[in-house]
């Protein structure tokens, strides 16, 4: 027997289920945290500095990076030659992507259709599609490549190299190499100012820091961080671009630099080697992971004081704020 009133119950069901299908709540904001010997991830609430989640990945993971969308976290899983790739609102691992050997650290491009990451033992950089895995390209570039960042227009990625003390610039569509820049001793990370037309570039052996034109790809200055001997290692810049503050491994303290006179205008002790850093977007709030002291360090930008540490995982490398 036909049922003359199913379209009837349909039609009168429809408003109901529009009507239940409201936007979900705003998530809370998250600090994720990479521990590179426990293969893990901490989730921590910023508003409770508790850790509310350990996310098991695969071996080795250290850089990470966010979806443009921020609904995934990319994470370099050197041992397994992958990026993980984990929806955050479930807080799950749901899938790998090949990257080719040993990366890194990760960056996304702007319309988050391409990941690149830096191949450290095999000195290349490759750019990978997301939604098919397919390596787009794998390119040579310096000995022991580490850091790694896109330009703002998505046109270019800059891949620093511990060994050979340069930094590659290359084409993001075809991977390119387009011009090779010299910069300090032992460069470990490039990082994108807020405005889009500088790169600095901290060496860790060198003890300074140097900047590029974005625009021209050339050497603007070089600058030291404090005596020279801290090892600095990684960048976080307030979103108004005033303040920059560099984690520094051997001294287990953050610098803040003026980024227009290119001072350390104060030094903050945080835990034994802090590497990765992250700024809460109202910049009130900055958090370290030092990775001798298996801590999150939270510290409050106004007293320039640490006001809180928050175990997590064993080695923690890198840090990734997710708002």
């Amino acid at each position: 027997m036909i049922d003359r009133t199913a379209p009837l119950r349909t039609a009168l069901l429809a408003p109901l289920c529009l009507a239940s299908a409201s936007p979900a709540p705003a998530r809370d904001p998250q600090l994720w945290v990479s521990n590179e010997v426990s293969n893990t991830i901490s989730v921590i609430a910023p508003r409770s500095n508790a850790v509310t989640a350990t996310i098991t990945v695969g071996r080795r993971p250290r850089g990470m990076a966010l979806s443009p969308d921020g609904r995934t976290v990319y994470v370099a899983l050197g041992q397994d030659d992958a990026v993980g790739v984990i929806d955050v609102a479930q807080g799950k691992l749901i899938r790998t992507i090949p990257t080719g050997r040993d990366p890194e650290l990760v960056a996304v491009s702007p319309d988050g259709a391409t990941l690149f990451v830096s191949n450290e033992e095999i000195a290349h950089a490759s750019g990978v599609d997301v939604r098919t895995g397919r390596i787009k390209f794998s390119t040579q570039v310096g000995v022991e490549p580490e850091g790694i960042a896109v330009s703002p227009d998505g046109s270019k990625v800059y891949v620093t190299a511990e060994t050979s003390n340069t930094v590659s610039v290359l084409d993001a569509a075809t991977g390119r190499l387009r011009k090779t820049i010299p910069v300090g001793e032992n460069p470990r990370t490039v990082a994108v100012a807020p405005d889009g037309r500088r790169a600095y570039v901290t060496a860790e052996a060198g003890g300074n820091v140097t900047i590029l034109d974005v625009a021209t790809d050339s050497v603007l200055e070089q600058f030291p961080i404090r005596d020279g001997k801290t090892k600095p290692v990684r960048i976080a810049f307030a979103s108004d671009g005033r303040r920059a503050y560099v984690t520094e491994g051997a001294a287990g303290t953050v610098s803040v630099v003026d980024p227009a006179t290119r001072q350390v205008i104060d030094t903050i002790p945080v835990g034994k080697r802090p590497w990765g850093i992250a700024l809460a977007p109202d910049g009130h709030r900055l958090y370290t992971a030092d990775g001798r002291s298996n801590q999150v360090s939270v510290i409050d930008t106004d007293t320039r004081q640490v006001v809180a540490t928050i175990p997590v995982g064993d080695r923690p490398n890198d840090l990734l704020y997710v708002p």
